[in-house]
């Protein structure tokens, strides 16, 4: 053991969906685990995503069935553990003349995809007329129109409180959750791994581990964190940027979720009801920069609105109508040829045995598929360690929400004044620790108003997510804990109650509170169309 190291049998750098999901499947099993981040919780990639929880119908056109399948096995169970996060999602395709791809094409995917979800409580794919869906989608382009598919997945409208209630689990089984905490070195002596040295990036203090395994799942960074050995690795991150935009419901929007092929490039895109509003994107672009500057371009803003103004023609959307913009980097293997689409969406766990033992990198990876990803992770962690892991349990175990729904909806009834709004709102992004919320108004007077006349954001709710669910800076709560920064208003109008609130619980002198003010109204500018 490296002096003056704490020990452990696993570091997880990355609390992404795949770092919170390893670190909480380690946990589980009965291993010693920290899990680290530069950020906050969900602060990378993992929230830059379509928030779909699907079968990826598109990766049959690539031949990658067994991607597929897994993936709608993954669907099932999630659907089954966070219930209260992931619901089932009807999607419709319309199909017209001159399209890439045709109804018999379309109709052949579906049957597939059906075969493939044999067993899985979701309905099977149903072919409309051109009738049928202009009657069902009155909006929806007419012109050339021949037929439409529609067909169910399912949607994680905050894959923030997915990723959250990992990490949450985690540590109720024992993890130690190390965000804001850079990774900035790991140490490596007679070839295999010895220490990861960690900064706060608020005091500067440094803390050394000495882990057994290290599981590098940093996303686009991964290649940044194995730079930290100073060991030489080939390039495995080759990330394609994908970029989002949301608007308000609009003239002639869909009553369901769109997957459209554009016209100018016959990439599919989808146009999703969303919290609200909708969600519309993704671009897939080879990306070389650094991963924490990215930004949707003005160009891929245009792109979005343009071919959704197209399919649904009394939309008339424009760069004043979008409320955010937002892109991301899929840490998708390296690839220097071919077109983006046609890389593996399949996850690769690399392990380095070969340069530094205990050493393994994430490549790849959704959001759908984490859970497996995490137990084939964990699977070989057990065999490096030369150890009799006990068997995953993370398929039937509930996530920390998924428990007590109905006891939480009561104790919301007896919480004074919260509206029957606010007590949806509330299940919809706590699930049953709701419950918690209602018990620290009544337990606190002080506690017992809200932030809005219609009595959906309790102030309770601001010191809950404090003591609860391990946030540290005014954007943390508004972005990642509260999802009202996801409203198209951003939250604005409560960001100086949030302010107030969370300087009272934290102790923060008027800077500190002022600083995190201006950088909470960064960070949402920065997800404004420029």
């Amino acid at each position: 053991m490296t002096a003056g190291a704490r020990s452990c049998d696993v570091a997880v750098i990355g609390a992404g969906i795949n770092g919170a999901g390893i670190a909480r499947d380690a946990a589980l099993r009965g291993l010693t685990v920290v899990l680290f981040d530069k950020g906050d919780v969900c602060s990378g990639t993992s929230w830059a995503s379509s928030r779909l929880i699907h079968g990826g119908l598109r990766y049959l056109e690539y031949g990658e069935i067994s991607l597929v399948y897994e993936s709608l096995h993954e669907r099932r169970y999630l659907r089954r553990v966070a219930g209260h996060l992931v619901k089932p999602l009807r999607i419709c395709i319309p199909i017209y003349r001159g399209a890439r791809r045709g109804p018999l094409l379309i109709k052949l995917g579906l049957l597939g995809y059906d075969l493939l979800s044999w067993r899985k409580p979701l309905p099977r794919h149903k072919m409309l007329d051109k009738d049928e869906i202009r009657a069902r989608e009155p909006g929806l382009l007419q012109e050339n129109l021949r037929a439409a598919a529609c067909y169910y997945d399912a949607q994680v409208t905050y894959a923030e409180r997915l990723v959250l209630e990992n990490v949450l689990a985690a540590r109720a089984a024992g993890a130690e959750i190390m965000t804001y905490s850079a990774v900035t070195a790991i140490g490596v002596s007679g070839g295999r791994v010895v220490s990861v040295t960690c900064e706060d990036p608020f005091t500067g203090e440094q803390t050394r581990f000495a882990p057994r395994i290290v599981v590098n799942a940093a996303g686009p960074w991964v290649d940044a964190v194995l730079g930290t050995t100073g060991q030489r690795f080939p390039t495995l991150i080759g990330g394609t940027k994908g970029s989002h935009i949301i608007v308000s419901p609009f003239e002639g929007a869909p009553r369901d979720a769109f997957y459209v092929e554009a016209a100018s490039d016959g990439r599919p895109f989808f146009i999703l009801p969303w919290n609200g509003l909708f969600l519309i994107g993704t671009t897939d672009i080879r990306y070389e920069g650094d991963p924490s500057s990215v930004r949707a371009s003005r160009e891929e803003v245009e792109y979005l609105l343009s071919e959704t103004n197209r399919v649904f023609p009394a939309a008339g959307l424009s760069i004043e109508d979008v409320h955010q913009a937002y892109a991301g980097i899929r840490p998708l293997p390296q690839r220097a040829h071919g077109p983006e689409s046609a890389i593996t969406r399949r996850h690769i766990i690399k392990s380095h045995r070969h340069a530094v033992q205990g050493l393994f990198s994430i490549i790849g990876g959704k959001l759908t598929t984490y859970r497996n990803l995490a137990e084939q992770t964990v699977d070989k962690i057990g065999k490096a360690l030369e150890r009799r892991l006990p068997a995953c349990r993370t398929r039937d175990t509930l996530l920390p929400g998924a428990w007590g729904l109905d006891e939480a909806r009561e104790a919301l009834g007896t919480f004074p004044g919260v509206s029957a709004a606010g007590v949806e709102r509330l299940l919809r992004i706590y699930g049953g620790r709701a419950a918690g919320i209602a018990a620290l108004a009544r337990q606190s007077g002080a506690l017992a108003g809200f932030m809005d006349e219609a009595a959906t954001l309790p102030d309770a709710e601001v010191v809950f997510v404090i003591r609860e669910e391990l946030p540290k800076t005014l954007t943390d709560i508004v972005f990642r804990r509260m999802m009202i920064g996801l409203d198209a208003d951003q939250g604005r109008p409560h960001y100086a109650r949030v302010a107030d609130l969370a300087a009272a619980e934290f102790g923060w002198d008027a800077v500190r509170r002022d600083g995190e003010m201006r950088s909470l109204l960064d960070y949402a500018d920065s997800l404004r169309v420029s």
